[in-house]
């Protein structure tokens, strides 16, 4: 089960800025990715449900996390029905976040105090969430839906709403500066945080500068 509770996920969230997003068969990539994210700073970690037997790899990396990234908040992503919510709650996701709006899904996260994170594109969406209880939502994908200006606009009549972005989210100044500068909670960063051939590298000391970097610029820009 969850080993954080509720309102520290969501303090590991806003106070870093930033949570990576990240899914890998293999167990031992996914593991030294997480590790090279916690040395450079990151205190909270989506692994999402992307594939065949996503959920055993998931099973080592929250294990792997207890003894080498204690202060990590291990959340599982692309979540898109209660039942795989539960297994992976069960499993010790400290988070749940999904690409939309399940109500189904937030009465379990609520029942276990875990945040449900779900994927909205309109002020409707955001709003049901809300009422279903779900104090953060994931705005996605968020450069579609007319990226820093779309939180901006939403935060005028909504300025309790806190929001992640997930989608069109690099770790650049210009980009970075946006978001933040928009309102919102925190973002949530893949690809281009961990690119393609520094996997394949296997340049782990590479995807911590990288996090580094743009939780500097983050702060900077709160």
């Amino acid at each position: 089960m969850a080993r954080f509770s509720k309102i520290k996920v969501l303090e590991a969230m806003n106070s870093t800025g930033m949570v990576p997003v990240f899914y890998s068969g293999d167990a031992e990539v996914s593991m030294r990715v997480l590790k090279a994210c916690y040395d450079g700073g990151v205190r909270a970690f989506e692994f999402t449900n992307r594939g065949d037997f996503a959920i055993d790899v998931f099973k080592r990396l929250e294990l792997f996390a207890r003894v080498e990234c204690p202060e990590m908040i291990l959340g599982a992503g692309s979540i898109v029905d209660a039942p795989t919510a539960a297994l992976y709650i069960q499993y010790g996701a400290n988070f749940i976040v999904g690409p939309y709006f399940n109500p189904e899904i937030a009465p379990l996260c609520n029942r276990h105090l875990i945040a449900y994170t779900p994927g909205c594109g309109s002020v409707t969406e955001i709003g049901n969430a809300h009422e279903a209880g779900c104090d953060l939502v994931k705005v996605f994908p968020a450069g579609n839906v007319g990226g820093p200006s779309f939180v901006k606009n939403v935060k005028a009549p909504l300025p309790w709403a806190q929001i992640m972005v997930t989608g069109a989210v690099e770790p650049t100044e210009e980009n970075l500066s946006a978001w933040f500068k928009a309102g919102v909670f925190c973002v949530g960063m893949g690809s281009k945080l961990f690119p393609k051939e520094v996997i394949a590298a296997e340049d782990w000391g590479r995807i911590s500068s990288l996090c580094r970097n743009a939780l500097d610029i983050i702060k900077a820009n709160r």
